[in-house]
């Protein structure tokens, strides 16, 4: 029996030129863990939704250290004297 097309780990292809947007990726790094995960995928599929993976985990981590680095430009800009990461206990409160 097939997989459901939103179950499979490939339902969400783009074009090799159009990178989707960091939540879009994330959202489909997850689907590829549970589909690892589960276990039901061949060796060929498991490698190919893996480097898939890698992939996007690439751009996501490009993506936070990009909106990391914008965030202490603003602070810098902000009339701050020392510039300083970004912190998520800091945006929490």
């Amino acid at each position: 029996m097939a997989e459901p097309a939103a179950e499979r780990p490939d339902a969400q292809a783009r074009p090799a030129s159009e990178e989707p947007r960091f939540e879009e990726a994330l959202a489909r790094l997850e689907q590829i863990v549970h589909a690892l995960e589960a276990g039901n995928l061949s060796l060929d599929e498991s490698l190919r939704v893996f480097e898939e993976g890698t992939g996007l985990l690439r751009l996501c981590t490009t993506r936070l250290e990009e909106a990391e680095r914008r965030i202490e430009i603003l602070m810098q800009h902000e009339g701050g004297s020392t510039v300083r990461p970004f912190t998520w206990e800091e945006g929490q409160t």
